[in-house]
């Protein structure tokens, strides 16, 4: 019974795995592809093991692309020209388009597509880049600073790690992307990380949940209104991963689970946490220690792929943040509303809150991007010379642990810490607090 039930559970995943679920659901979506044409020169067809960089199942990927494609870019021109020949004109009209960011590993653009339909495409590259460093920078400081520090600092705790555990249990299960084809590579900038799980569906799910769990009870709002945005928010994410061609449904609902997983786990102590960072004596020490270690642990699980330095940076800021906050404790910097005003309400909207808010936002904002682009000039330049490398290849330098992975934490724990601590500091002064 027991064999029986392991066999259907395989099978199932094996089912959700298959890559030509996702070609279906982007065919569905209006996304068609314009795959070259097959070759007319044998090939051994093998990849080559020791690809410096490169994942092996990836380079494969890129084979089978030329090996196996089954629409030439000439053949949907053709198409194109009978659609629109015929006498009720095309079926739907098409754009062709090119990913929006080149590999991060090998620099290639990918492919051009096809979209039939504008409104899927542009809802589904707003949900993949909920899970995107940019939209992070955004969030967060924007919801320190103008509706609940608290419930940011927590946030950020939660995104930390479950980044780290989401990206270190792809270096360590190393299953590819889908194949292309029969899969559209809408995206290709994550492309050469490993797979499984999603981490965008990780994290596109550990924040709104952990945001709902925070708030609902610290702020008015019904139980309802709370799910249901949580879930839309969640759901998004995961099925935008799928349109984009980077993952399976199997690793999608897999990032799901694994990250609500993650949430039972820490949620019961994020108070604890919390606290612990801002009021204890070795507070950080523990802090720069645990993070390093966890980077540390991160890069020695394979080579170089963005997923490292992504497990790097939020690890990095979320050092940045917590120190941040220790500071501002023992500074008496800390504005947290007393337990005895709970359950918080929105002011009334107004256009000097808006405007407030907004100026915030803006003037915080060009703070950290300038910040973080200052850092950048000074941090990989140095690391260069101090381990004796050349640095006008930035790329090539970035792909060494030993400068990764300082650069990483320097840039990014610095941008922490200015948002949390300086920032606030610098709209007491300028009377925007």
């Amino acid at each position: 019974m027991a064999n029986v039930t392991v066999n259907k559970f395989v099978e199932i995943c094996n089912y959700l795995q298959d890559p030509i679920h996702v070609a279906r659901f982007q065919n569905f979506c209006g996304v068609k592809g314009t795959f070259p044409e097959k070759r007319t020169q044998p090939d051994s067809g093998q990849p080559d093991p020791d690809a410096p960089g490169l994942r092996q199942r990836v380079q494969q990927s890129a084979d089978e692309d030329v090996g196996n494609g089954d629409i030439s870019l000439a053949q949907v021109n053709e198409n194109q020209e009978e659609d629109t020949t015929r006498p009720n004109g095309p079926k739907a009209a098409e754009t062709v388009r090119a990913p929006l960011r080149r590999n991060s590993l090998t620099g290639d653009m990918g492919q051009e597509f096809l979209i039939q339909n504008k409104f899927l495409f542009y809802l589904f590259t707003f949900g993949t880049e909920l899970g995107n460093e940019m939209f992070f920078i955004v969030f967060f400081p924007f919801l320190f600073w103008n509706i609940d520090a608290l419930v940011s600092r927590r946030l950020i705790v939660v995104w930390a790690w479950n980044l780290f555990v989401g990206q270190s249990t792809k270096d360590m299960i190393r299953w590819s992307r889908p194949a292309s084809p029969p899969v559209v590579k809408v995206e290709v900038f994550y492309n050469s990380e490993y797979s499984m799980p999603s981490t965008h569906a990780m994290t596109g799910t550990a924040i709104p949940f952990c945001l709902f769990m925070l708030t609902y009870g610290r702020w008015e709002y019904t139980f309802l209104f709370g799910l249901s945005v949580a879930l839309s928010w969640s759901l998004l994410v995961c099925v935008s991963r799928v349109y984009m061609g980077m993952h399976s449904v199997l690793e999608v609902i897999t990032g799901f689970l694994y990250s609500l997983l993650v949430l039972a786990f820490f949620q019961p102590t994020l108070d604890k946490i919390d606290n612990y960072y801002m009021t204890g004596h070795y507070a950080p020490l523990a802090i720069v220690l645990s993070h390093v270690s966890l980077g540390l642990v991160a890069f020695s699980l394979d080579s170089w792929s963005t997923s490292r330095g992504d497990t790097a940076q939020a690890l990095g800021t979320g050092a940045g943040a917590a120190l941040a906050s220790h500071v501002n404790y023992q500074l008496g910097l800390l504005q947290d509303p007393p337990l005895s005003s709970l359950p918080l309400t929105l002011p009334p909207i107004t256009t000097g809150l808006v405007l407030r808010s907004v100026l915030r936002f803006v003037i915080g904002v060009a703070v950290l991007l300038a910040t973080r682009m200052a850092m950048k000039a000074v941090t990989i330049p140095f690391l260069c010379r101090l381990f004796g490398l050349p640095p006008d290849d930035v790329r090539r330098a970035r792909q060494q642990m030993k400068v990764e992975l300082p650069y990483r934490y320097i840039v990014y724990s610095v941008v922490g810490f200015v948002c949390v601590c300086f920032v606030p500091v610098l709209f007491w002064i300028l009377n925007l607090a």
